[in-house]
């Protein structure tokens, strides 16, 4: 009989937690593996990726940076995948959330006051909310799947930034370049750390962690947010409405990753380009389960998948590794984080010994309350 997975009766708690140590390491040896096969230095690799930039004082900087729109953004999905409503279009709200800052930076590129930065950051909120409302509207009223709507409507927004760049925003004094005028002082973050690159956006993402999880251990909203994921009868039962959770979910998610992408047209950028849309959408959703939906844990999950960046670029010039390295180390660890889960709520059996399968198995705890 081929080898077969039977569910565990009840998935070691500790083991849920080890499982995101296991992947990431797992990818720093495959990986390194992987490009040693391909030609290239691979531990060079792994060094470049995941250690020189933390004993870089300026690659620090550069890291938090990084990290904070991954965490931001994050955050906001894991609010919805704890309640089974999967965004899968955080990318295109977080391109509607740079819009967002970049129209009020436009409007006002002539004024100064305190309320431009705030205003930007309030539109770019509306702008990723705006973009996801769509989704939560198609599931609610018409069945339609989110997961289908959300990730297609990434691509209309990135059309939609070429349209604009490349016509009613470019900028007539920039060489033909397709990108907007460069904001001024009122209209970019301040420092957060003087003599550093490190934006107000850092803080406010640690923040903004805290604040979703006293939320959702603490508050009615995030109880209701907890059943409705974990027990979608039980939920009907106590009458929390399913829509009005799907609503909040993607509401929550847009919003989040809308302020991310104001964040960053107002920090790192400092002007609308089309090349805005980095993958940060896409990324999230590996720092999302990577810090196990927790708002803390996110967090830390943030802070590797940015060292895949800061090293990957790094990792171009000093060893020569291509531009997809990075990319390549975030599948990997994506595909391990997943096979540990399956191995934490399922075991392997080999051979032909019977196994009793009909026992209930205890659902996996992916989060602390």
């Amino acid at each position: 009989m081929a080898p077969r997975l039977v569910p565990r009766l009840a998935p070691s708690r500790a083991m849920v937690f080890a499982a995101p140590v296991i992947a990431v390491l797992a990818t720093i040896v495959v990986g390194a593996l992987g490009f040693t096969l391909l030609g290239y230095d691979g531990i060079g690799a792994i060094r470049e990726i995941f250690l020189s930039p933390l004993m870089s004082a300026y690659r620090w900087q550069d890291l938090l940076v990084k990290a904070a729109p991954l965490a931001i953004i994050a955050i906001g999905l894991s609010i919805g995948f704890r309640a089974n409503v999967w965004n899968i279009g955080a990318e295109g709200q977080y391109v509607l959330g740079g819009l967002g800052g970049t129209a009020v930076a436009l409007l006002t590129a002539e004024m100064t006051g305190v309320w431009i930065l705030p205003a930007m950051i309030l539109c770019g909120i509306l702008g990723g909310m705006a973009y996801a409302a769509v989704p939560a509207l198609l599931r609610t009223k018409l069945g339609v799947n989110e997961i289908l709507s959300s990730l297609m409507l990434n691509y209309v927004a990135i059309q939609l930034l070429y349209y604009l760049m490349r016509g009613p925003w470019k900028d007539p004094m920039g060489f033909n370049f397709p990108q907007t005028i460069l904001f001024g002082a009122a209209q970019t973050l301040p420092i957060a750390i003087p003599g550093t690159l490190v934006h107000i956006g850092v803080p406010i993402a640690a923040a903004l962690a805290l604040t979703v999880w006293f939320l959702l251990a603490r508050s009615v909203m995030g109880f209701q947010i907890r059943v409705v994921g974990l027990a979608p009868n039980a939920a009907r039962y106590g009458g929390f409405r399913e829509k009005r959770t799907i609503w909040l979910a993607l509401m929550a998610g847009g919003g989040f990753a809308g302020l991310a992408g104001a964040i960053e047209v107002a920090g790192p950028f400092g002007q609308m380009v089309p090349g805005f849309p980095t993958g940060y959408g896409y990324t999230a959703i590996i720092v999302a389960f990577l810090g196990r939906l927790h708002p803390i844990g996110i967090l830390l999950a943030a802070l590797i998948l940015a060292l895949t960046y800061v090293g990957g670029e790094s990792a171009q010039t000093t060893i020569g590794l291509p531009a997809a390295a990075a990319g390549v180390f975030q599948s990997l660890m994506l595909f391990f984080l997943l096979a540990a889960d399956i191995l934490v709520r399922y075991r392997l059996v080999l051979g032909t010994k019977p196994v009793d399968e009909a026992r209930p198995v205890a659902a996996v705890r992916t989060v602390a309350p």
